[in-house]
């Protein structure tokens, strides 16, 4: 049964990155990079996040959306200084991030970023657009929030543990505040087409971000090879990485008329592993 009238908070977490191999999942380059690409776009990603939500505040009329998005900011600004603290480790084991981390950076504050000279109107559908589009993105977090929680595979490979609660702690948060976003754009806009057009807009640059980041790490790490078609597949395949017939059919899942994000994972799944996170535990 999923809990009623759960309070978003951020949890104060800390992870020490001085024990991680450089390929956390052993004789796994692949999906250790792949997944990797989590700490480029994340804390550029979920700043902007945090600042277009901060930007809606004042628009929300409902008092429990507003403390959820509220809460949805707190979570959203601990996620970036998380995944920030891999990127610095990174960088210390020699692999430099910061040529890629730049691109995404420009993409979020160029890009995304505000725009000077718009009318009163004009920044408010702006800002509709961007809490649009950040409800597509956050329908495939919380679809691999809830991967990741039953990702089991991890385990078995014997994948570090520090880097398995991290991943494991935020997408458990990413299941518990996955409806905000979208419950925030239905509250300023209930068109299904500014939906449907913010998930392709977003979709293609994010796969097509996705896909550099990996090639950008691959190429980085002289020990990795170069990237192919056949390890995302065969990673797949071991239940490493998603696999792309569940990606596509989770793009799909959100052109349903009655779709909700509760409809993906569980609440009371993220909820109990934060109760045994080390990580969380510790902040609490």
């Amino acid at each position: 049964m999923e809990p009623d009238n759960l309070v978003l908070q951020p949890r104060d977490v800390h992870f020490d990155w001085t024990a991680l191999p450089m390929h956390w999942v052993p004789e796994e380059p692949v999906t250790t990079h792949v997944m990797n690409v989590l700490h480029l776009l994340l804390p550029a990603g979920e700043r902007w996040f945090v600042r277009t939500f901060r930007q809606a505040v004042p628009l929300i009329t409902d008092d429990d959306l507003r403390e959820d998005v509220l809460g949805f900011i707190g979570q959203e600004a601990t996620h970036a200084e998380a995944h920030g603290g891999v990127l610095d480790h990174l960088l210390a084991k020699g692999l430099d991030p910061r040529p890629f981390t730049d691109r995404v950076e420009w993409v979020f504050d160029r890009v995304l970023g505000d725009r000077p000279g718009l009318t009163a109107g004009q920044q408010r559908e702006q800002l509709v657009e961007r809490i649009a589009i950040v409800a597509a993105v956050e329908h495939f977090t919380a679809y691999l929030g809830d991967w990741m929680l039953n990702a089991t595979a991890f385990d078995r490979a014997g994948a570090d543990p520090t880097m398995l609660d991290l991943l494991r702690w935020h997408a458990a948060e990413e299941v518990e505040h996955r409806s905000v976003a979208f419950d925030l754009m239905r509250h300023l806009d209930r068109r299904y087409t500014r939906r449907a057009r913010a998930m392709l807009l977003s979709a293609p640059p994010l796969l097509h971000l996705w896909v550099q980041g990996a090639r950008f790490l691959m190429a980085a790490d002289p020990d990795a090879g170069r990237l192919a078609l056949r390890d995302f597949r065969r990673a797949g395949r071991r239940g490493l990485l998603p696999t792309g017939y569940d990606l596509t059919r989770a793009f799909l899942r959100y052109f349903h008329r009655g779709y909700h994000p509760k409809q993906e994972g569980s609440t009371s799944q993220a909820v109990a592993y934060l109760a045994t996170s080390p990580a969380a535990r510790d902040a609490h």
